[in-house]
């Protein structure tokens, strides 16, 4: 991984692509900060954003909660 300035990219850029294309990594910095990552393309399936990914879900035996709570209003009414 290769980290550089924005400018720097600017003035360079078909170089870092070339670097890119060969399996560098570049991050490009603006005013010292982190802004952007270039990686290099892959045809394998595209990894999947964590907000995308489905999330955990609990199992329980018996009735769901939801249900427990509508019955339990309804013996209330």
């Amino acid at each position: 991984m290769k980290t550089i300035t924005f400018t720097d990219f600017r003035k360079k850029a078909s170089g870092f692509i070339t670097e890119v294309e060969h399996g560098e990594t570049l991050i490009l910095l603006r005013r010292g900060k982190p802004v952007a990552e270039v990686i290099p393309f892959t045809d394998d399936i595209r990894r999947t954003q964590s907000w995308k990914k489905p999330g955990i879900q609990l199992k329980i035996q018996g009735s769901n909660l939801s249900t427990a709570i509508l019955e339990e209003r309804k013996e209330n009414q």
